[in-house]
């Protein structure tokens, strides 16, 4: 994006990709279909040592620009929950869409190729890489986290920024599955598969998305997004039936007694998943034939206060391989928020490797694409004073 830009704008570019396959992370998004904006894009959805670094670069370049962009090259997308807009036919649509733009712009390629170092000579950087050596005025770094290493991702981005004496905010996985303690789990392993909405908080984070059980923890886009907020060794907490109140739970499930024959396990299948149902009134230690009629009150006020407040702490995540992002990275306070570019001059920074994690949803290619065009605009405009 930030090449095809420039490119288009005057620039000479060179684009340097040492996979052998450009845009892996744009092709596995969304299913293949890539969720390549989110139209409640906003600085709030953003996470950041510094929560305003992001809010110039999103204010310049907003999804409908991203979307007026995909409407020039005729590819059709549509909305989905809460504001995630997805193609209608294939990711490899918008590789295709920033190929094509590169080309307008003249962009040069080399791929795959490795760079093994990046040096500042005088008033260019000299780079040696599998391509030879190479010479420019300025370099960008697009090298995204270290999520998903099968398709390339690694730790280069943060190694040429400390090289240069920028600041790292600690990268660790993020957008990820959670994982527990094989002892605690045990009772819940043999659930995996089973889904629900659920309301999911931990630290500044709360959310109302489904939920999902696996063998080893919790995934789904409700754990996906709190895992950005959890911090090791606290605990995450969940209500298992957002759509009442504790108290409103607490009364149906007593005005069941008045009115219904039902067993405690049938009242609660009206709420829950069967298989949660059933397993959950085993964790309280309640019988799942019992009649709803013969259960006392108080049980049934406190089987209503657990589901609306479990509380549980995870010992890790399912770290980098099932990450869809890396939370943390260089930090905003070495970078410029209009430009990108570092403390060292002619070095810049945009994309994933900075510290700037959007919540699940669309949000994080949204802030490639804005982080982008400010550098792109800020290249040309550096070029033009020059």
């Amino acid at each position: 994006m930030c090449a095809a830009i420039a490119g288009q704008r005057g620039l000479r570019v060179l684009l340097i990709e040492h996979f052998p396959k450009v845009g892996e992370k744009i092709r596995i998004s969304g299913g293949g279909r890539c969720n390549f904006t989110n139209v409640q894009t906003r600085p709030e959805s953003f996470i950041s040592e510094n929560p305003q670094f992001a809010r110039s670069a999103l204010a310049r370049y907003t999804p409908s620009d991203f979307v007026t962009l995909l409407r020039k090259h005729r590819i059709a997308f549509h909305e989905k929950h809460k504001g995630q807009l997805f193609c209608d036919d294939s990711a490899e649509q918008i590789i295709a869409m920033l190929r094509v733009e590169c080309d307008a712009g003249n962009v040069q390629w080399r791929i795959p190729c490795a760079v093994q170092s990046v040096q500042r000579a005088g008033d260019h950087f000299s780079l040696q890489s599998d391509a030879g050596a190479l010479s420019a005025q300025r370099v960008v770094i697009a090298t995204g986290g270290m999520s998903i290493p099968k398709i390339g991702a690694s730790n280069y981005g943060y190694r040429v920024a400390r090289q240069f004496g920028l600041r790292i905010v600690e990268p660790r996985p993020a957008l990820v599955p959670l994982v527990f303690d094989k002892a605690v789990w045990q009772q819940f392993s043999a659930m995996a598969g089973v889904s629900l909405e659920a309301c999911v908080r931990a630290g500044a984070g709360r959310f109302d998305e489904d939920l999902l059980f696996t063998h080893r923890g919790l995934s789904g886009p409700a754990i996906l997004q709190i895992s950005s907020f959890w911090n090791p060794r606290q605990p995450i907490r969940i209500d298992l039936v957002p759509m009442l109140a504790r108290a409103e739970l607490s009364e149906h499930l007593i005005s069941l007694k008045r009115s219904s024959r039902q067993t405690i396990a049938n009242a609660l299948i009206t709420l829950l998943p069967h298989r949660l149902a059933e397993q959950w009134l085993a964790k309280l230690g309640i019988d799942t034939n019992a009649r709803i009629a013969a259960v006392p009150d108080a049980v049934l006020r406190g089987a209503a206060s657990s589901l609306k407040d479990w509380q549980l702490t995870p010992t890790g995540t399912e770290g980098y391989k099932k990450a869809e992002l890396t939370l943390g990275g260089v930090d905003t306070r070495d970078l410029s928020s209009q430009t990108m570019e570092s403390r060292q001059p002619g070095l810049y920074f945009i994309g994933e490797v900075v510290d700037v994690t959007g919540w699940l949803g669309g949000y994080n290619f949204q802030w490639a694409w804005a982080s982008a065009h400010a550098c792109a605009q800020a290249l040309v405009q550096r070029h033009q004073t020059a």
